[in-house]
């Protein structure tokens, strides 16, 4: 039997044409999106902890500043823990906006400066800093790495304390990765510094869940395959765990085209991401 070559199973850029030139087109669409809002909507850099970018941005509904709002929902970005940062996604918060909600999107330390248990422990208190400024209840959603992290808020062992994890009414992972054993055998590990102890650890699959609100894991169906097994895997494990799981393949879509939707306030993912099944109006 061949041996499985983990660096390609996790390379999504070198499957995706193009793709080296996204980082910056990202950034300047998230860049132009916050140009054109109301200032008095985007609440930027607001700190979570002590550390440079231990930073998170909030974007509120359209209407008056202090007006209500249907809850917080909060988007983790991915870049396999070592790149990217708040600034590239901004754009990504018009779906759940339109639907009136709070978008909050956080950056983290990245790796090699910390370990992946550590960026777990930072995403668990800009999660907390953002639900003390936005009442209501709390949508959680990550892509890739992101969607590790959020799933890693729903665990026994979840920084969240059980007051915040009771108003979290929904959790989406994006193309998330919810075991990371594999990547013990990946060239990237010389930067994630991951070791077998810390693996198990941040695998969530591997936890049982401290929460019983729904876990969708939406992946595109022309991701890798890896991608496509690790939200397979998660939904089925949890959903014998007594957490409503369901697992959606989204067409043929790749690990970035995935997120588009996200833009849209119809879309089936922005339903997905707001706590609502697929295709089911707000």
């Amino acid at each position: 039997m061949q041996a499985i070559d983990w660096d390609d199973a996790f390379a999504n850029m070198a499957h995706v044409e193009g793709s080296a030139a996204l980082p910056g087109f990202w950034a300047a669409r998230a860049a132009a999106y916050r140009a054109a809002l109301d200032p008095a909507l985007l609440v930027q850099d607001i700190a979570y902890g002590d550390a440079p970018r231990q930073k998170l941005d909030i974007v509120r509904p359209d209407g008056p500043v202090d007006g209500p709002v249907r809850g917080l929902a909060v988007f983790v970005h991915g870049g396999y823990w070592m790149r990217l940062d708040k600034s590239h996604w901004s754009d990504l918060a018009e779906g759940a906006r339109a639907r009136g909600w709070a978008v909050c999107i956080p950056s983290y330390t990245l790796t090699p400066e910390v370990r992946i248990h550590q960026i777990t422990a930072e995403i668990g208190a800009a999660i907390t800093t953002a639900a003390a400024l936005v009442d209501g209840p709390i949508c959680l959603a990550g892509h890739s790495a992101g969607g590790h992290l959020v799933t890693r808020m729903l665990c026994e062992d979840s920084p969240l304390s059980e007051t915040v994890r009771a108003r979290i009414v929904h959790t989406l992972s994006i193309s998330g990765l919810h075991d990371l054993r594999p990547l013990l055998q990946t060239r990237m590990n010389d930067t994630l510094h991951l070791d077998a102890g810390e693996a198990a650890l941040e695998s969530a699959v591997l936890h049982a869940p401290s929460v019983t609100s729904p876990l969708t894991c939406w992946v595109g169906g022309n991701e890798r395959p890896e991608f496509i097994r690790q939200s397979q895997l998660m939904a089925m494990v949890w959903a014998g765990l007594d957490v409503p799981t369901r697992c959606h393949t989204d067409g043929q879509h790749n690990h970035f085209t995935i997120l588009d939707a996200l833009k849209q306030a119809d879309s089936p993912l922005t339903a997905a991401f707001t706590g609502h099944s697929e295709g089911t109006p707000t």
